[in-house]
């Protein structure tokens, strides 16, 4: 097992490697027209030959997505603690809440587009309403799971609810917290992607209808790759300040 362990670091990159030598090989084997599905050369091919023009949509999408983000975990830690630190709000806010992340938040954009216009305000909430609800709902369950037993040890030595929730309940919250970051950065890519396609005239959202109304489907999987890229980095800084702030929340595998 201790074998298998040094290799986990390149796991990733070997599974990536793999898919992407099986797919240029059917490409090529199968003589797919990259009209219809091109081959990952051909779309480096395109990547290399548009990097300019790439690289400003993917700047754009890139700081709108981290504004709707940022003001996702501002409003999702607010109405997390609410949610969690209280069983009348749990029980009130929750399935509204709930019931809300049901609607599609696609269908949201032609009503912000009327209200703030074509530009960087649906952009943003739209990447904002996609992906304030797992912040919340992970904060409200790290603060709603704390254990009774606890709580009442605090409560006799002397411990207040405000106490008990500051002290304990929001560090034991931190491994839910950010879990859901490293699923929220990646819905708010897509909740930005999404508005540029139909409320913008610049982003990777906006590149991806231009590439396939013009056909351009090498062009069209560049812009896909760099999202994926952007959301993947994006992803390991939260793993990253995981590990160096959650230590103690994480077991020791054993093998």
């Amino acid at each position: 097992m201790k074998n298998f362990k040094q290799f986990e670091p390149w796991a990733p990159w070997l599974l990536l490697v793999a898919v992407l030598s099986l797919w240029q090989f059917l490409c090529q084997v199968l003589n797919v027209s990259e009209f219809i599905f091109p081959s990952p050369v051909a779309i480096w091919q395109k990547f290399w030959e548009f990097k300019e023009v790439i690289a400003g949509h993917a700047w754009r999408t890139f700081w709108v997505t981290l504004a709707g983000f940022g003001l996702s975990i501002v409003v999702g830690v607010l109405l997390g603690f609410l949610i969690g630190s209280s069983r009348l709000a749990y029980a009130a806010v929750y399935p509204l809440m709930t019931a809300f992340n049901a609607l599609p938040k696609a269908a949201f954009v032609p009503i912000l587009v009327v209200w703030f216009g074509i530009g960087v305000g649906p952009a943003i909430l739209t990447a904002f309403l996609i992906s304030f609800f797992p912040i919340m709902v992970n904060i409200a369950t790290g603060l709603a799971t704390l254990e009774p037993e606890l709580e009442d040890v605090l409560r006799v030595l002397g411990a207040k609810r405000w106490d008990v929730l500051m002290k304990i309940g929001l560090p034991r919250s931190l491994p839910y917290f950010y879990a859901s970051l490293k699923v929220a950065i990646t819905l708010a890519f897509v909740g930005t992607t999404v508005s540029e396609m139909t409320a913008a005239n610049e982003g990777i959202g906006y590149l991806l209808m231009s590439a396939g109304s013009s056909m351009q489907m090498g062009l069209a999987f560049a812009g896909l790759m760099v999202i994926g890229v952007m959301a993947m980095v994006m992803y390991e800084l939260f793993n990253l300040l995981e590990k160096h702030t959650t230590g103690w929340a994480r077991r020791g595998s054993q093998g």
